[in-house]
């Protein structure tokens, strides 16, 4: 359908919790489908739909050149350490911090027909799946450094050419 668009860090739709979608029709086929053409360019392994400004519980990923979509998804078990993993965000451009991520991760969802799905991994997966969910919560990375990563990365922020000052 379509490239869409990123939200960027301050943009309201990145701190609500999206709604879950209940209806699997049209208008969420089209929503996926540009979820997959957002995501599909290089340097992406995932879009939330709050990222395109949609307030809906979906998002796409790329990992590994598997490209795929969870709606309605939910973390139903992390593992492993919590280790700190280079990560950055489309919302927030440029910026690059160590991020606290489990190193595995499950989560559950549905598909276009209704059905269930599980999706898990490790490495980028479990980071992916731990970002994406938490964009759906009103989460952007940022909000999960510890305090002096957080300090350092919001002074950047503050420096940056494209943030609202």
């Amino acid at each position: 359908m379509a490239v869409r668009e990123i939200r960027l860090f301050g943009d309201p739709v990145l701190k609500s919790v999206s709604a879950e979608i209940k209806s699997f029709d049209e208008a969420t086929r089209a929503l996926v489908e540009d979820l997959i053409d957002t995501t599909k360019l290089p340097g992406r392994a995932g879009v939330a739909a709050p990222q395109i400004g949609v307030n809906l519980r979906a998002f796409s990923y790329n990992v590994a050149g598997v490209i795929g979509y969870l709606i309605n998804p939910r973390i139903i078990e992390l593992g492993g350490e919590l280790l700190p993993t280079g990560e950055g965000c489309l919302s927030v451009p440029g910026l690059w911090h160590d991020t606290p991520r489990r190193t595995f991760a499950r989560a559950e969802g549905f598909d276009l027909d209704g059905n269930r799905v599980e999706l898990s991994g490790t490495g980028l997966m479990a980071q992916m799946l731990q970002h994406e969910c938490d964009h759906l919560d009103g989460f952007v990375y940022l909000d999960r450094l510890e305090p002096g990563e957080r300090k350092i990365a919001m002074r950047a922020l503050r420096e940056s050419d494209w943030f609202m000052k």
